[in-house]
């Protein structure tokens, strides 16, 4: 009678289905290396041919060459007084460009004005129908009307426009941004740089420019 050891089969696992069962987890754990080592004879009898750019250096006899200037951004600030006024909105494009020859210079960039007071505004508006600015005036005075009677305003040190004058002032803003387009100002057909004074007296006030683009 056979023994039962002899009547057990034993199986055994060949060197190729091995091979192919290490193959099976490398491309499950490792994708991108089966792809690399599966293309790896293509990319040797085919190699790719890289793309190269003319180059843009310059060179002329005996030897010299040069390499052309790569456009730069750049920096600039002034500052400026505006003429005294009393109060009222003034158009005042014509004297941001004439205090500003600058401008020129800059084939693309942006201009920021800044004006150095708590009592007046800068804005872009109406360029051209000077009822817009008289009509802005009015409105700001009956958003923020005086107080002659007193009571209203804590603050009135210098006269019942002062307070008034603050809060026109954070209601409009002390600063506007234009865009220069080839050396020119790019407003719009109607736009105009405002100065708007919120003091009844004649006061002078200070701007500050701050360009910054590629020049020309």
């Amino acid at each position: 009678m056979p023994s039962s050891a002899s009547s057990q089969q034993h199986t055994t696992i060949s060197p190729l289905t091995t091979f192919l069962i290490l193959c099976g987890f490398l491309l499950a754990l490792f994708p991108s290396l089966f792809v690399a080592v599966t293309w790896a004879p293509y990319h040797y009898l085919f190699p790719s041919v890289k793309e190269t750019t003319p180059s843009s250096v310059y060179c002329s006899a005996p030897n010299i060459c040069t390499a052309p200037q790569q456009p730069s951004m750049s920096w600039f600030q002034k500052q400026f007084t505006l003429p005294s006024k009393s109060r009222g909105s003034y158009l005042i494009t014509d004297t941001i460009v004439r205090e500003l020859p600058e401008l020129k210079d800059y084939k693309v960039g942006i201009l920021h004005l800044f004006i150095q007071h708590t009592s007046c505004a800068l804005s872009l508006n109406e360029n051209w129908d000077t009822d817009v600015r008289a009509d802005m005036s009015d409105a700001l005075d009956r958003i923020v009307p005086e107080d002659h009677k007193g009571g209203v305003y804590r603050h009135d040190a210098e006269g019942p426009d002062d307070m008034p004058a603050h809060v026109k002032s954070a209601l409009v803003g002390a600063s506007v941004t234009v865009p220069i387009t080839n050396g020119r100002l790019a407003t719009g057909t109607w736009q105009g740089i405002w100065y708007l004074e919120f003091r009844a007296a004649r006061h002078s006030r200070r701007v500050v420019a701050t360009i910054q683009g590629e020049k020309n």
